[in-house]
Formats: C-alpha cells, structure tokens, sequence
C-alpha cells in the first residue's frame, strides 16, 4: 500500500509539472541567449529559442509549435539540430506558431496595438489580458477572485494570461506568490506574456516612447525578463506584449526574431473599448487602473447569466491561436 501510494504521488507531482505554467525555479542562470534549433525526441518536434546553464545543467526554452506551448527542459534529453531561423519559419510554415507570426507581422505598420489583437471572433467570449507594469501600488487581487468565482463551476482553472514586467516582479514577491498559488491550487491557468524588463515610459511622441525612445537595449527588455521569470519560477511563454502597445515595423520584426509573437488588443477597457465575441481584452492589475478593473467586474456582472449557461467564456491565447490558424 505505502508503495502505491508513494507511486501515485510521483504520478502526481509528474503530471503537474507537464501541465503547470509555473516550473523550477532556476536561481543560478548562466549564458542564457537566443539559440534556434529544432530539437527531437521521438515522435516529439520542438522549435528551441533559448538556451542556458543552471547548476553545470545545459537548459532549452522550446516551443510546440501546434500546441503554441513553451516548456523548459534539459537539452541533453533531445537530439539537437541548430537550425537559421529562416529554415526554421519554413520548415513550420503551416504550423499555428508560423502563422501566428506572420499574422502578427501583417500589422507592424500600426505605432500602437500592431500584432494579434483579436483570437477567436466567432466564439462566445473573450480571452483576458492582464498587465502588470512597474507600480508601487499592490495587486488588484479582486479582479483574479472575480475571474475564479464566477467561472470556478465552468472552467476550472479559469485562463488568463498576464503580462509580466521585470520591475513589477522584483517588487511584488509577496503578489506573485500569490499567482503562483492559484495557479498550484488549479484555480487559475496563467499563460505568462513577456511585457520587459524596464517598461520605462517619458514625455516624449510615441515614435520616442517605451520601446522606442533611444538607446533601448532590446537583449535587456526581452531576455533579462525571460531571465528573471525563470528565476520566479514562471515559464515564459512565447507571447510578447509591448509596454504601452506602442511598436513600429522595426521592433516588431526584431521581437518576432526572439521568437515571440506579439499580443495587442482590440478591448483595452480603460480607454472605452467594447469587449465583443473572441476580443483579446486588456486590463491592468497593477493598481493603477480603477477605470479597467471597475469595467472588467462590470463585464463580469453583465455576463453572470451567460457565464452559468456556458454561452460567455474565458479561452485560453494558445489554444485559440492554434484553432484560428491551425
């Protein structure tokens, strides 16, 4: 009996690990960069984007790209073929994660909002963005209550997916902690969007802001965060959100070049938005924006009946890219 029970535990704790956005928490991060390969095990074809040290460990940051899932593992348990990103976008080139790409550069003229803005217009629902930019105010936790009351009878772990800035991280342990329980605990399943490291914002037109004001150091924004998500225990999806959804053609062509397809939104409820049918909507949790968490439980409140009857639901990014462009 006692080793059935031990044997159902390591099941257990197997199946979470395969199933979790959260991971081992790396905390002796070494030589992490960008590195393309395609990486096989059995039947299995990965895309690798990332590679690094941990404790004399060789570490990949790989992509499925039909699934859009991004997971950590040991390089040593893949047959590595390095691959130029070029080979790599046609190798794929009918994947969900190819087409997401080029779908998300098919609007990098746009200086605000370029990328995918819009998952599933013909669902019921809409899939949930919430930013957490640098701020010395706590996190609105009601609005991640909310989401897990209303849908805890319907779907259960409610998706979401958060934007994460390194600076909001270092300053939140306690916040974060926080997430990752409910993410342990199934009550939420949290797809983490890459939002920067720094996210510094001045006066200056938008053409000099955020990501583009002068002297941003892209390899800091992107990878360091990547860096310091690992380190929390997070794992990086492939999902990036430009701070301020401010972008020109250059940068979005240099964010697709790490790999990550970038994520806008057609409902940002602060700014009077309607949220419609497969809306990606943005909302800030932060604290501070009172105006977007009080229209989300709002939202929330209108849809209560839809929500019981499943006709309004929560989608998960990376299972509704994969079904618009699979």
């Amino acid at each position: 009996m006692k080793r059935f029970r031990f044997f159902y535990f390591i099941i257990s704790v197997l199946l979470l690990s395969t199933s979790s956005s959260l991971g081992q928490n790396f905390k002796s991060i070494k030589k992490y960069k960008l590195d393309y390969l395609v990486a096989n095990k059995g039947t299995e074809k990965l895309i690798g984007i990332r590679n690094f040290e941990n404790d004399g460990q060789q570490y990949l940051l790989l992509v499925n790209p039909q699934t859009l899932d991004s997971k950590v593992d040991r390089a040593s348990n893949y047959v590595i073929s390095r691959t130029p990103w070029a080979q790599i976008l046609t190798e794929f080139k009918t994947s969900p994660y190819v087409k997401s790409l080029t779908a998300a550069a098919a609007k990098d003229f746009q200086i605000q909002d370029a990328g995918i803005d819009n998952a599933l217009p013909r669902e019921q629902g809409i899939t949930l963005t919430i930013d957490l930019c640098p701020s010395h105010k706590p996190l609105d936790r009601i609005i991640f209550q909310s989401v897990f009351d209303e849908f805890k009878k319907i779907e259960q772990p409610a998706p979401l997916a958060i934007s994460v800035s390194g600076k909001w991280m270092l300053k939140h342990q306690d916040d974060l902690n926080w997430l990752k329980d409910l993410v342990n605990q199934k009550d939420l399943d949290i797809t983490w969007i890459n939002h920067s490291y720094n996210h510094d914002v001045n006066n200056l037109p938008l053409a000099e802001n955020f990501l583009l004001a002068p002297g941003t150091d892209l390899d800091t924004e992107v990878l360091e965060n990547e860096k310091l998500m690992l380190k929390n225990g997070l794992t990086p999806s492939i999902f990036f959100r430009f701070p301020g959804l401010v972008s020109d053609r250059s940068i979005v062509q240099k964010i697709e070049a790490y790999g990550l397809i970038p994520i806008g939104s057609d409902a940002w409820l602060a700014k009077g938005q309607q949220a419609n049918n497969g809306s990606i909507v943005l909302i800030h949790g932060n604290g501070n924006e009172e105006l977007g968490v009080k229209d989300f439980l709002e939202l929330l409140k209108t849809k209560k009946e839809e929500v019981t009857s499943k006709q309004w639901l929560l989608f998960d990014l990376r299972k509704g890219l994969q079904k618009a462009y699979e």
